[in-house]
């Protein structure tokens, strides 16, 4: 699982984007915020509602009135990081509402934590504010409550994630996802580029757009159109949507993108520079069998061709991906498969997770389950060749110039990223000379004299 880094923790965080100090009265509010990007855009979502609302945000237990907790429960693991944070919020604080995506368990919760104030599920953004006016009356002033123009963000202000609809109409056998958050929801078209403009508008250099699926967008609503502030028309489709954020003049990068046909049409927006040329496409494995069993499609030979074919229309393109080993009934013969993929897919970025049960998952019922010391074997196998792939790809690069946007500085340089790199995900291109000038958002061109397995270096030109 990918976790939130520590400082979008309250008691560890940052002053919010927002940071006006709070006024005499003000009630205060505290946020944790757990597990995916999708996650992230909800609390920022409640903040802000309640940033509107009059309530102050706390950077720290002590200083908050009440704290949300934003849970995961994708895994066991996940959710027991979820009721670990609960417990630590009650324990420093002890005015605790809980939502997000364990809130779809509430006896879950408060079996373990009885003394939360409310427990709601996920993306349930009434029923938060509703427990928080209980819990913490608010007490707005107008005249000098004052709301930033793209709301509270929890991440840093030159990127943002961009969600562009809720819940998957997919059954993996492995995913509660459908049951936690429902089926698919896609927002329209013209509220989309609503957001994505009034981000662009305040500084923001990177739009990150997410959701469940981020392919399907606009399935659920027949890919309707609706007109913006501008007038002009919007279609809901993944491909009209990347053309239009990709006139905004920011980078944009897609997440989740589920390997249906139509995603070649995206890849000439990619060589055009409309939009990056980054696909994160979860493969979860590439054994038919393997496929089957977790009720995906079985295509792991046309997926190769597919990626021959985009790499034709884009060779600069950056495939990013997620594999599962253990799955149950997974052989020796499946999983060195899945190895020979690789070698054959050359994928750029790879992350790997065992197979665990989840509460509520099909999965859990199939035959075989593989042996826990099979399951890290085999993990480790795997990461052993995604590394070498990464570092060889990674030394190509030696000797190139790179656009990078610059995300932190301090004494000792500057962290950057590429096109190649997903905040938090992926790698990092870092300049140790000649840094002083550079600010967190700055787009700069660098030339690469180094690389690691995952990491870069290098100096501006």
């Amino acid at each position: 699982m990918s976790q939130n880094p520590p400082n979008l923790r309250p008691d560890l965080a940052p002053k919010p984007v927002f940071d006006t100090p709070a006024r005499p009265g003000q009630p205060r509010i505290g946020m944790v915020s757990l597990g995916c990007p999708k996650a992230l855009v909800d609390s920022e979502r409640i903040l802000t509602r309640l940033r509107a609302e009059g309530y102050a945000i706390s950077p720290d237990y002590d200083g908050a009135d009440a704290v949300i907790v934003n849970t995961c429960g994708f895994l066991d693991s996940a959710k027991a990081e979820s009721l670990e944070a609960i417990g630590e919020a009650l324990a420093a604080n002890g005015r605790v509402i809980v939502t997000g995506c364990l809130g779809a368990e509430p006896e879950y919760i408060t079996g373990a934590h009885p003394s939360v104030m409310a427990v709601t599920g996920p993306h349930q953004y009434e029923q938060v504010l509703d427990a928080v006016h209980v819990a913490v009356p608010p007490s707005p002033d107008p005249f000098v409550d004052l709301l930033p123009a793209t709301g509270v963000k929890l991440t840093p202000r030159h990127y943002s994630y961009l969600k562009i609809s809720e819940g998957c109409n997919h059954k993996c056998r492995f995913c509660i996802i459908p049951d936690m958050r429902g089926r698919l929801v896609s927002r329209p078209a013209h509220a989309v580029m609503r957001e994505a403009e009034k981000l662009v508008e305040a500084g923001v250099r990177e739009l990150l757009v997410i959701s469940q699926d981020t392919s399907a967008y606009g399935v659920d609503i027949k890919h309707a159109a609706s007109s913006g502030r501008d007038g002009r028309e919007h279609r809901a489709h993944i491909t009209d949507l990347a053309r239009d954020l990709g006139s905004l003049g920011a980078w944009v990068r897609l997440h989740y993108v589920y390997p249906y046909p139509h995603v070649r049409d995206l890849i000439p927006l990619m060589a055009e520079g409309l939009v990056l040329p980054y696909l994160d496409i979860p493969f979860q494995h590439a054994h038919p069998e393997t496929l089957k069993r977790m009720a995906r499609p079985a295509a792991a030979a046309k997926t190769l061709d597919e990626i021959v074919a985009w790499r034709a229309v884009c060779p600069e393109i950056t495939l990013r991906s997620t594999f599962i080993v253990g799955y149950p009934g997974e052989t020796e013969e499946e999983f060195q498969t899945l190895l020979d993929w690789m070698d054959e897919a050359q994928l750029d970025r790879v992350g790997c997770f065992q197979y665990e049960n989840v509460e509520g998952a099909r999965s859990n019922a199939l035959p075989d389950h593989v042996p826990d010391e099979v399951k890290q074997d085999r993990w480790e196998r795997f990461m052993e060749k995604a590394q070498a792939i990464s570092e060889a790809k990674l030394a190509a690069k030696i000797g190139t110039r790179q656009e990078v946007l610059v995300d932190s500085v301090d004494d000792e340089g500057a962290t950057c990223r590429t096109k190649a790199d997903a905040p938090e995900i992926d790698g990092n291109l870092f300049i140790d000379e000649g840094f002083e000038g550079l600010a967190p958002g700055d787009l700069v061109t660098v030339e690469v004299d180094e690389a690691s397995e995952y990491d870069l270096w290098g100096r501006v030109v």
